[in-house]
């Protein structure tokens, strides 16, 4: 049993990340187009029965910011009932490369494109929240949400902006409260504060509508299953699974660098995140993985053992049981703010700065890959982003190295590093500068990697030369 001997601290970290994570769950949720109580459900599931696995001891996972976006395209594009076929097919996904032993995989993915998938992600989420904060319709793509920005102040609703803008102020200014005070999260402090002033001074604004847990759960029907016919919804879960997978074993590894306890096996923990996301899509909630925020909360307060994120699950459980109605008294414009801090946090601005002065390629890479995140859609952008540090790592690979020395009446041309086509017109700019009227002899011995391309041009040097002038034939050495 976890957590035996340790149970006063995990039970109060239990407390403590139970009341950072409701305020999100629920937030991720509507900003996923979804029923609120889905968020808490899958909360519940990332407690109760992810958090039982041995995979990352401290670990906390629930739904996600940093899903909210391919998870709104999804609903948008499948209809809601489409979503737990989706995230079941995920899951799948998730179970097999853990089966396969590829979590550790994912620590060879680019920082850079780690990096520029969040910051995409948060420049998403913020366009998007700009409109929930003002209680105004958000038109449907991001470059359609940025190009209205100028309209949305016609629009607003300046009671929930005051509501929301205020929410962010208390989350920011609450790190600066004394320690005790600090046990409370400041988004649970702002949310709460929101909903008791729009309460007090009636203020006409959009709240949380509830079901009730057990009404939104929705299972998937056979019929539903129809979607995966589509090669777009194949895209979306391949997009989940990866997405999620990263997100969390990139969290699994800043969490280990936090505590001194034991170091999380990767492909346990996927196949941990593929058993919580097949019940979270049998259930139709939101797809999960490990939170950062969550699980850096459980290690501040003092969490021992699983035993702490297992107990967290239970208190998301008996809220949403016992005490429902809560939610509707809280202003959509405070969920807003919760997440328009949670986006601005995912904004990497020191990483972008830090690059720049030492490797200014992988800052590029950074960039383009949150731009193509805000012109396209996550998926694609990912993809842009691993294709551009595919391509930089190649071309940083293919130095090629080129001496010339004469022996007596020859000269000796050495080639070394790797000729690839990325250098090919390096190498043969450099041969065809090559004195015509004397023997020449390349030496190829000290290649590493010589790909067809760069042999086909040599071959082809070789032969003009020889016809161009009988008798002064450049010769090649093997390497």
């Amino acid at each position: 049993m976890p957590g035996a001997g340790t149970f006063r601290e995990d039970f109060g970290a239990s407390v403590v990340v139970a009341l950072v994570a409701l305020p999100l769950c629920v937030g991720v949720a509507v900003a996923s187009g979804v029923p609120a109580e889905l968020g808490i459900v899958t909360g519940i599931v990332g407690g109760l029965v992810t958090g039982w696995f041995r995979g990352s001891a401290l670990q906390v996972s629930g739904p996600a910011a940093g899903l909210t976006v391919l998870v709104y395209e999804a609903v948008r594009a499948y209809g809601p009932a489409s979503l737990g076929v989706l995230v079941l097919a995920a899951a799948v996904v998730q179970l097999g490369m853990g089966v396969l032993g590829l979590g550790r995989w994912f620590r060879a993915i680019s920082v850079a494109v780690v990096h520029g998938m969040l910051a995409g992600i948060g420049l998403v989420l913020i366009a998007g929240q700009l409109y929930a904060l003002g209680d105004a319709p958000a038109p449907g793509g991001t470059l359609e949400k940025v190009a209205g920005l100028g309209h949305l102040l016609g629009q607003a609703d300046w009671d929930a902006v005051a509501l929301g803008a205020g929410t962010v102020s208390v989350i920011v200014g609450w790190r600066r409260m004394p320690a005790r005070l600090r046990i409370v999260p400041g988004a649970l402090v702002g949310v709460a504060a929101a909903a008791v002033v729009a309460w007090w001074l009636h203020m006409p604004v959009d709240r949380v509508e509830v079901e009730g847990v057990l009404a939104a759960v929705a299972p998937p029907a056979a019929a539903d299953f129809g979607v995966l016919a589509s090669a777009g919804a194949v895209g979306t879960v391949v997009a989940l699974a990866l997405i999620a997978s990263a997100e969390t074993l990139f969290s699994a590894a800043a969490v280990d660098r936090m505590h001194d306890g034991p170091r999380t096996d990767y492909d346990r923990e996927l196949l941990a995140q593929g058993v919580g996301n097949a019940l979270c899509g049998l259930l139709g909630a939101l797809p999960m993985t490990a939170v950062i925020v969550r699980s850096s909360t459980n290690v501040e307060a003092g969490a021992r053992t699983r035993a702490s994120r297992i107990l967290h699950g239970g208190w998301l459980l008996l809220f949403a049981v016992c005490v429902p109605g809560l939610l509707e008294v809280v202003p959509l414009a405070a969920l807003a703010g919760v997440l328009l801090h949670a986006g601005w946090k995912l904004l990497p601005g020191r990483a972008v700065v830090g690059l720049w002065q030492t490797h200014r390629g992988e800052a590029v890479v950074l960039v383009v890959t949150a731009g193509a995140i805000v012109a396209t859609n996550l998926f694609e952008g990912v993809l842009v982003g691993l294709g551009l540090a595919v391509s930089k790592a190649a071309w940083d690979t293919s130095h090629v190295h080129i001496e010339q020395a004469w022996e007596g009446e020859v000269l000796r041309v050495r080639v070394a590093g790797n000729a690839s086509f990325l250098r090919l017109p390096k190498l043969l700019d450099a041969l065809d500068a090559l004195p015509a009227d004397r023997p020449v002899r390349i030496d190829l011995s000290g290649l590493r990697h010589f790909d067809h391309a760069c042999l086909t041009a040599l071959d082809g040097w070789e032969r003009q030369r020889a016809s161009a002038a009988p008798g002064r034939k450049g010769a090649t050495e093997p390497g």
